[in-house]
């Protein structure tokens, strides 16, 4: 039964993302570039100015907090082992297709958290909330579609992408003498029972200072990474020549791509790219719907540099740790062990403490930031109805299958992470191409007020939705 589920959820990936979903990426983030003149380069200038220009007042969530919870969320196990898979599955020509699924893919995040935050809704205490299943039942008046969209993101992320969280930090221990045979291994049972059991505390104790702990260290954690990646790229400065070389060789190695599109670099890439960045999907714009700006557009460019923090940033820094090592991509060689291998290439055993010790940090802010996003799901559900009662038991089935990810195998966890996450695109991706015109002329209307030296204020009746929404009237 086990091997026809798992051969039944990777039939489904392989067809999901070979005929619909790198044509419905592309086809929208390549639409949304024209449309909206590549504001990813003409307005990365501006994201960057918003984001350095932080403000908020008393409680409220700045434009910069907002932007934080999002990148913490994209930034994840995702960018060291699904970067790694990426490579050791698809060759060299992975990663530049993960720079072009961001690089299209800025646009889209720029709408679908535009939206968002024409679209929020008002809190008790004067904040704001949302996401794409209130822009979906606002704009598009179906509060079904807008429940579906809930439940499948309560899905992506309590049940695909946390059993993965948990899957892809148990594989780091796997470089260890303790880890024994893979086959009979308890390692994998006890670390995702350990997992399950601090996230449980957490969620349900309310440990707070845990929580503020690794908020802390996360961000730190980030950019030591990146200098960890720059390091071995300055030690291994002989290799860099051929690894680029070989990136955009093995990228348009069409011969390759069509012979074995499963396990090609454009399908590897823009698998492994979506995933990490989550541009498109519907994940971020819940973030995005909380911050406190003056003008919808703001908070929409704010997402967008999240996009290229999370790929151009954090995923060529595993790429590059990897490839400048002289580690040579093998199927066989995946996951946090083909990262650690490649940093014992250059650091020795440290690398491979280093490894792990990042993915303990990004996986256990993943894991409680994917309840967050669940859990505002719930309450969209359930019209801010949900009992404390309800909600215990959904954290502690959550942290159930937390455990469960951390003893799967390496095909069916992935595949189901990649399976659920295209439901939320494929839901999500129509739904603003046909709200795209208002996220645009909302643009066009930001654009005019800095052309005229004012800092843009927006107002409903901009897009024509005048009393139709609880903010900008």
């Amino acid at each position: 039964m086990y091997e026809l589920f798992s051969s039944l959820i990777g039939s489904i990936s392989n067809i999901m993302y070979s005929y619909l979903l790198i044509i419905l990426l592309l086809a929208v983030g390549l639409y949304f570039t024209f449309r909206t003149k590549f504001i990813q380069v003409r307005l990365l200038g501006e994201s960057i100015r918003l984001v350095a220009d932080n403000k908020s007042e008393g409680n409220k969530v700045s434009s910069f907090e907002a932007l934080m919870v999002s990148t913490a969320s994209r930034v994840g196990t995702g960018n060291i082992v699904g970067v790694a898979n990426a490579i050791a599955i698809g060759g060299y020509g992975a990663v530049f297709w993960m720079w072009v699924i961001a690089l299209v893919g800025g646009a889209s995040a720029f709408i679908e958290s535009t939206l968002a935050q024409i679209y929020k809704k008002r809190d008790n205490e004067g904040g704001s909330y949302g996401g794409p299943a209130y822009y979906i039942e606002a704009a598009l008046n179906s509060r079904w579609l807008g429940v579906i969209f809930a439940i499948s993101l309560i899905a992506t992320y309590a049940v695909g992408f946390n059993m993965l969280c948990s899957y892809n930090l148990v594989t780091s221990f796997s470089s260890y003498s303790f880890y024994g045979n893979p086959e009979t291994s308890i390692v994998p049972s006890v670390i995702g029972a350990v997992i399950a059991v601090i996230t449980a505390v957490c969620i349900l104790g309310g440990a707070k200072r845990v929580v503020k702990v690794t908020g802390l260290l996360v961000p730190i954690m980030g950019v030591t990474y990146i200098i960890m990646a720059l390091i071995t790229m300055v030690l291994n400065f002989d290799m860099l020549p051929m690894v680029f070389k070989n990136i955009f060789a093995g990228a348009f190695d069409f011969r390759a791509i069509f012979g074995g599109f499963a396990g090609s670099a454009l399908m590897q890439g823009i698998k492994r790219g979506l995933y990490s960045n989550e541009a498109g999907v519907g994940s971020a714009p819940n973030a995005a719907a909380a911050a406190e700006v003056s003008h919808p557009v703001k908070q929409g460019l704010v997402q967008m540099l999240s996009v290229f923090i999370d790929t151009i940033l954090v995923c060529t820094a595993t790429a590059m740790m990897c490839l400048s090592s002289g580690m040579v991509p093998s199927a066989e060689l995946k996951g946090a062990p083909f990262v650690q291998a490649a940093l014992s290439n250059t650091f020795g055993s440290f690398g491979i403490y280093f490894v792990t010790f990042a993915l303990l940090l990004f996986a256990f802010t993943t894991l409680l930031g994917n309840l967050f996003y669940c859990e505002g799901a719930l309450n969209y559900i359930a019209k801010k109805t949900v009992t404390k009662t309800t909600m215990t038991i959904f954290r502690v089935i959550a942290c159930i299958v937390i455990f469960v990810g951390a003893t799967l195998d390496f095909g069916l966890v992935w595949d189901i992470a990649d399976v659920l996450m295209g439901v939320m695109a494929l839901i999500n991706l129509p739904v603003i191409v046909i709200l795209g015109k208002t996220a645009i002329t909302c643009l066009n209307d930001y654009i005019a007020q800095k052309k005229a030296g004012k800092d843009p204020q927006f107002k409903a009746s901009t897009v024509g939705l005048e009393g139709k929404v609880d903010f900008w009237n």
